[in-house]
C-alpha cells in the first residue's frame, strides 16, 4: 500500500490552503484536508476522478474547443467517451476499487455541470448512495449557477469551482464571443456583463452556504493578464477560498479561436510573476493540471483509459476497505513529512542574506526527488531561500528518453520550460542532458536522489551558500 504513495503524480507542498489543522479553523481544515486541489500536501497522496456526464454548454470560450473521443489531449474539455450517470455511477465504484488514493469526484463538463442540470444532479446521487464519504465537487463558467446553488447544497457539494475570466465586460467581450441566458443568445459587452453578475451572484450565494469556492483564471497575455489582479482582489473581497491563475493553453492544432488566431501563452516566468502578485492578498493554488473532463488518477496522471466503458465490470460492489488501508498509510507519511520540513526550515534559518533560487525537481509521487530526467514528463518547481521552501508551480515537458535514446528536440523543450531556474533535482540524469543543461546556465544534480523534496532543496541551498564567521554573511559557495 506505501507504494501507491510513489505513483506517478505531483508532489509539491506549499500550494494551495495552509497545511494543518492548526492553520485554519477545524471545521475548514475537515474539508480541505483530503482534496487534492484544495489542501497544501493532499494532492500528493490524493486523487481524483471526473466523470463527463455534462456535454452540453451554455457559452463559447475563445480558449475552449471540447472535443470527445479523444486520448491524445491533456486539456479541459476534453474527453474519450460521454457518460450516463447510470455509466459513471459504476465507473467511480470501479474506480474506487482499485485506486486507493480516490478522495474526490468532481464534474467538469465536457460542457458545463451546472447548465447540465439534470444529469449532473443524477449522477451526484447515485455516487452518493453508492459511496457515502466520496467528497462531491464541481466546475462551472458561473451563468447558469445561482438557480442550483440550493440543489448544490442539498446534496452536500462542499467545493465548486467557478472560471472567472474579467470583472469588466470590455475585457470579457474579448474571451467569450457568446453565451446563452434565457432562451436567447447574447453577444459582446452585453454578454460579458450578464456573465460577470452571474458568476458574482452565484460565488456569493455558495460562501453564504458554507460551500468552498475556488476560482479559475486564465491568464492570456496582452488580454486580462494585468486586469487579473482586479479580478484576484474581487473574488478575495467575495469570500473565494482559493484562487487558480492558469496558463492559457492555445495550441493550433487544438482548434480553438485564440489557438488559430496566434494567441501566444505565458512563459513561465510570466505566469510566476503574476501569481506571485496575487499571492500578497489571496491563497493561491498553484499545482493545477487544467485536467481532461475525465481525468483519474492523482494530479499530474491520467489514468483514464485504463477505465473506459468497455473495461468495466458489468457489476461491481463498493469495497472500502483498500481505500481505509491506505488512509492509515497516508496518516504515517503526513507525519514524517511534517518531521522532514521541519528539519529543513531549520537548516535555512541558518543561512543569513542570501538570495532566493528557483529549483525544479523530478519526481514520480510520494514527496520525493525520485525520478530519472529523461523520463519526467513535468517538473516541480519551487523557489527556496532562508525563509522556505515554496511551490511555484509544475512545468509540462515532452519526456527526453524515449526507448534508451535521447532526443534532441524534447531536451530543448525541456531547458525552455526550465526558464529561470538554477538547478535541476533528479535521482539520476545522464552526461549528455547534464551538459546541455549546464550550457544554459541550469546545474543538474544527483547528490540528493530519494530525498523528501524540501529536505533535498534545504541540503541543495546550504550546500549552495555558506555563511563566513566573520562577517556573518552568506556567500555563494556552489552552484
Amino acid at each position: 500500500m506505501r507504494a501507491e504513495l510513489g505513483k506517478d503524480g505531483c508532489a509539491a507542498g506549499a500550494c494551495g490552503a495552509p497545511g494543518g489543522a492548526g492553520a485554519m479553523p477545524a471545521e475548514i481544515w475537515e474539508k480541505v484536508k483530503d482534496h487534492p486541489c484544495y489542501a497544501e500536501e493532499a494532492h500528493r497522496y490524493f486523487a481524483r476522478m471526473h466523470v463527463a456526464v455534462a456535454p452540453a454548454c451554455n457559452m463559447q470560450c475563445h480558449y475552449c474547443n471540447r472535443k470527445f473521443d479523444c486520448a491524445n489531449e491533456s486539456r479541459p474539455g476534453v474527453v474519450s467517451e460521454r457518460l450516463r450517470p447510470e455509466e459513471a455511477a459504476r465507473k467511480v465504484v470501479a474506480v474506487a476499487n482499485a485506486v486507493p488514493q480516490l478522495s474526490v469526484l468532481g464534474i467538469a463538463g465536457p460542457g458545463d455541470a451546472c447548465y447540465d442540470w439534470a444529469r449532473t444532479k443524477a449522477t451526484f446521487e447515485a455516487v452518493r448512495e453508492a459511496i457515502p464519504d466520496l467528497t462531491l465537487c464541481l466546475s462551472t463558467n458561473g451563468l447558469a449557477l445561482p438557480e442550483r446553488v440550493e440543489e448544490i447544497a442539498a446534496l452536500g457539494i462542499d467545493h465548486v469551482t467557478i472560471t472567472i475570466n474579467m470583472i469588466e465586460p470590455e475585457v470579457g467581450a474579448r474571451i467569450y464571443p457568446w453565451i446563452f441566458h434565457q432562451h436567447r443568445r447574447w453577444e459582446g459587452v452585453e454578454a460579458s456583463r450578464i456573465l460577470h453578475e452571474r458568476q458574482m451572484l452565484g460565488l456569493r450565494m455558495l460562501v453564504e452556504r458554507s460551500v468552498l469556492v475556488k476560482v479559475n483564471s486564465v491568464m492570456i497575455p496582452g488580454v486580462n493578464d494585468a486586469h487579473l489582479l482586479e479580478v484576484g482582489a474581487a473574488m478575495k473581497e467575495a469570500g473565494a477560498f482559493l484562487h487558480n491563475v492558469m496558463p492559457l493553453i492555445s495550441d493550433p492544432a487544438h482548434g480553438t479561436h485564440f489557438g488559430l488566431t496566434g494567441q501566444r501563452g505565458p512563459r513561465p516566468m510570466e505566469l510566476k510573476a503574476l501569481q506571485d502578485r496575487l499571492g500578497e492578498g489571496a491563497r493561491l493554488m498553484r499545482h493545477c493540471r487544467q485536467c481532461r473532463a475525465d481525468a483519474v488518477g492523482i494530479l499530474g496522471e491520467d489514468r483514464g483509459q485504463e477505465f473506459t466503458l468497455g473495461k468495466l465490470p458489468d457489476e461491481a460492489a463498493y469495497d472500502p476497505a483498500g481505500r481505509a488501508e491506505y488512509r492509515e498509510v497516508v496518516v504515517r507519511e503526513r507525519g514524517e513529512l511534517a518531521v522532514s520540513r521541519r528539519k529543513a526550515e531549520a537548516q535555512l534559518r541558518r543561512i543569513e542574506a542570501a538570495p532566493s533560487r528557483l529549483v525544479a525537481v523530478a519526481s514520480r509521487g510520494g514527496g520525493r526527488i525520485n525520478q530519472h530526467f529523461g523520463h519526467a514528463t513535468e517538473f516541480l518547481v519551487f523557489e527556496v531561500s532562508a525563509k522556505g521552501v515554496g511551490f511555484v508551480g509544475a512545468r509540462r515537458v515532452e519526456s527526453y528518453c524515449k526507448g534508451g535514446f535521447g532526443e534532441a528536440e524534447a531536451l530543448e523543450g525541456a531547458i525552455a520550460a526550465l526558464e529561470g531556474v538554477a538547478v535541476v533535482l533528479v535521482a539520476k540524469i545522464g552526461e549528455a542532458p547534464k551538459k546541455k543543461l549546464a550550457a544554459a546556465g541550469i546545474t543538474a544534480s544527483e547528490a540528493h536522489a530519494y530525498e523528501w523534496i524540501e529536505a533535498g532543496i534545504a541540503g541543495w541551498y546550504a550546500a549552495a551558500f555558506t555563511t563566513t564567521s566573520e562577517t556573518g554573511r552568506s556567500t555563494l559557495k556552489a552552484g
